[in-house]
């Protein structure tokens, strides 16, 4: 008998504990109608900012009517793609080697090495036609993102068909692709980072971080591929074309924008960033994508317009996987009213087929029509059936990559060196301290896209509150800076003991992390901590579900913002509502950030002077570390299924575009001088933890600013503690 009572008062016992954890949902959008879909507001916050944008481009397109009018906004177009994508290189000598030639059943192929810049290598192939009379027409054919770059079948029959009709085609590898992988790893013959892709994004989030747009450099590659056919006697320079697919549309509308020698252009399933491409299948590559570009009023559409008459071919799918119809028809709709104005409507094209993302054989043989057409080539256009070459066939150089042949600079190497101007210019402007500060806030703000929020946003809700051992946990949201609410978990502990000093409480998992009993923030909150544990936008219960991983930062990079500047507003809203609160002393509102949350706080610091403290646990130092290193880890994110193809996807949530053209972050540290700030296992660019040299390194400078203030015990430098609370029980001591 004993033992059944004891056996139900256990079962009792184990089911009461169940349902109180389950009942403990802190989830703070639970039952939310409205919020019922929170991994989309950071994309949907992004996006209408960016169509409040093409809102204003497309007013000012509809003004014009007149070929003036437009040859006015083609001028306007050249500037401002000068401003945001060049300027490009010096015209540095090619040196042009042809390491073999292969001859073919009426045509040969010419295998080329030359020097886009000074040690910089590209390679390509050029297939040029048996028995040519004088002068021909050449295209540059720029493909996209397929590993095997123009060596695969589909660009194979495109370019000999070309051959075969009395045209010469020269391919080239993108950075990236073909025998021009950037990270290549002789190991396991492949990439160390991924495929073509990621190659880019990786890159080319280093190159964001300098305020480069790293499509500058794919444009750059395919205008000295153009340098290099017009030094031969062969090539016709009045008849000179380009085109490309997926990727390769892209890189070919940004080369016939920016090279006026450009007659015929055919732009295959382009990527390039547009309205529709934004708010449906998002932007996902980092050289499709030009810095502050929506925010500066240009889009695929002007790079078309600018060329405007040239003969222009647009081609499409219906069913593209990755890609917009709708966006490429109202691409083609307003591009002819540029045409229509010139009086040559009869130049641009478009067409079109049902099928997925691909040249089709109805598109492959528009694109043979039309360059036969505007190159005064006589015959018949329709498609041949070709030898498709093999791999080794079309393989330039003598080990299959330029890195381990000829070597060189990759993308690395040349941002690096671009890189280390403005670190000099950052080193030079800190030795006076009082001016450099007043222009890193002013720079600062104004590269990472912060807006300062009103004072009416930390209005909050409630929605809903537990009781815990010595403490309650209410779940709030408050105001956002667009339409969205910022949910946190607020830790008040029992009794009415008056004014208590508060935390903002920060981590890149969410504020769920620690927020269970025995966790960091009970810890706090036990010590008399008032503790807002919050999601801000991007992170927890708000993390981007919606897109790719690196849709959301891109999107920003386009519109002049970052999410790490969205996310520092989003803190000082939270601070701001600590404030207004009765039970918290206003002068003693803090802050603790975990990983790369600390990016954003220390933004926040900087700029809300309200801030009394700040710990970081596991930040990176330094943005300079991430460029001025070939391999970084930050904003990677495993894949169980990629293997060596895939191991990875990448982010750039936690970038700001420029961010190296005006400060960086021991700066930022700088300007939260003379308050106090612990800076706790620092990390380097790999997230490992962070030298002694370079700590010393980066924290020289803040360390010069505390000094100078009178304050160098403010500043805290740990590579171990005890506990969160003893650190931020330090920053709040008097």
């Amino acid at each position: 008998m004993i033992g059944r009572f004891t056996i139900l008062f256990l079962y009792l016992l184990l089911n009461a504990n169940a349902v109180s954890a389950q009942e403990e949902n802190l989830n703070v959008f639970q039952k939310w109608v409205i919020w019922n879909n929170p991994g989309s507001l950071l994309i949907h916050n992004l996006t209408g900012q960016a169509n409040d944008y093409y809102d204003i481009r497309d007013s000012e397109i509809a003004k014009l009517r007149t070929k003036s009018d437009w040859q006015k906004r083609q001028t306007l177009v050249k500037d401002k793609l000068m401003k945001i994508v060049g300027p490009f290189p010096e015209k540095t000598p090619l040196n042009p080697v042809i390491t073999g030639v292969l001859q073919k059943d009426g045509y040969r192929v010419e295998k080329i090495i030359y020097e886009s810049m000074p040690d910089f290598y590209v390679t390509g192939c050029l297939f040029i036609p048996d028995s040519i009379d004088g002068k021909v027409p050449a295209i540059l054919n720029v493909v996209g993102h397929n590993q095997d770059a123009f060596r695969a079948e589909l660009y194979q029959t495109v370019y000999l068909n070309l051959v075969k009709k009395g045209m010469i085609v020269m391919a080239i590898d993108p950075i990236g692709q073909g025998e021009h992988v950037q990270y290549y790893d002789p190991e396991i013959e492949f990439s160390s980072i991924g495929y073509t892709v990621i190659e880019h994004c990786y890159s080319g989030n280093q190159c964001f971080l300098s305020g480069v747009s790293p499509g500058r450099y794919f444009t750059w590659d395919g205008i000295r591929g153009i340098d290099y056919l017009l030094t031969r006697d062969d090539v016709d320079p009045e008849r000179i074309g380009v085109t490309g697919f997926s990727g390769g549309g892209t890189i070919t509308s940004f080369i016939s924008a920016f090279d006026d020698r450009v007659k015929v252009s055919v732009p295959c399933s382009w990527s390039t960033a547009s309205r529709r491409l934004v708010e449906t299948k998002g932007v996902g590559d980092a050289e499709t994508l030009f810095v502050r570009g929506v925010a500066e009023g240009i889009t695929f559409e002007d790079l078309l317009e600018v060329r405007a008459p040239k003969p222009t071919l647009m081609t499409f799918t219906t069913r593209d996987e990755y890609l917009t119809i709708q966006g490429a028809r109202e691409s083609f709709w307003e591009i002819k009213k540029a045409y229509k104005a010139f009086g040559r409507e009869d130049n641009l094209e478009m067409v079109e087929d049902d099928f997925k993302h691909w040249m089709t054989p109805k598109i492959r043989l528009e694109i043979y029509k039309f360059f036969m057409k505007h190159f005064d080539l006589p015959g018949d256009p329709a498609e041949e059936e070709v030898e498709i070459l093999s791999e080794e066939d079309l393989t330039v150089t003598s080990t299959g990559q330029i890195s381990t042949s000829v070597g060189g600079d990759m993308l690395f190497d040349v941002n690096k060196k671009e890189t280390e101007v403005l670190i000099e210019n950052l080193e030079e402007s800190r030795k006076n301290i009082d001016k450099h500060l007043s222009s890193v806030v002013i720079k600062a703000k104004e590269i990472s896209g912060y807006a300062v929020p009103y004072d009416n946003e930390c209005e909050p809700f409630l929605n809903g509150r537990y009781q815990r051992d010595g403490y309650t946990v209410g779940m709030y949201a408050i105001k956002g800076e667009g339409d969205y609410v910022i949910p946190f978990l607020l830790f008040v502990p029992d009794g009415n003991k008056g004014n208590h000093p508060a935390l903002v409480y920060l981590h890149p998992e969410g504020k769920v992390t620690e927020a269970l009993p025995g966790g960091e923030i009970e810890e706090l909150v036990k010590k008399g901590y008032i503790v807002a544990a919050t999601d801000v936008l991007g992170i927890g219960e708000t993390k981007n579900t919606a897109t790719r991983a690196g849709a959301a930062g891109y999107t920003a990079v386009l519109i002049g913002r970052s999410v790490v500047g969205i996310q520092a507003g989003d803190i000082v809203r939270a601070v701001n509502y600590l404030k207004s609160r009765d039970d918290v002393d206003k002068d003693k509102v803090g802050a603790v950030a975990v990983g790369e949350t600390c990016l954003p706080l220390i933004h926040a610091a900087a700029f809300d002077r309200s801030i009394n403290n700040v710990t970081l646990i596991g930040s990176p130092v330094s943005y300079r570390s991430i460029v001025m290193n070939r391999f970084y880890k930050i904003g990677l994110i495993e894949t169980e299924w990629g293997g060596t193809w895939h191991p990875y996807d990448i982010g750039f949530s936690w970038g700001i575009a420029g961010v190296l053209t005006g400060y960086d972050l021991p700066d930022l540290i700088g300007c939260i001088a003379p308050r106090k700030v612990v800076l706790a296992n620092l990390k380097d660019q790999m997230l490992e933890p962070a030298s002694p040299e370079l700590i010393e390194m980066e924290t020289a400078f803040p360390g010069s600013v505390y000094s100078y203030k009178n304050a160098a015990g403010n500043l805290r430098i740990v590579s171990s503690y005890e506990s969160l609370g003893s650190l931020v029980d330090w920053g709040f001591e008097e």
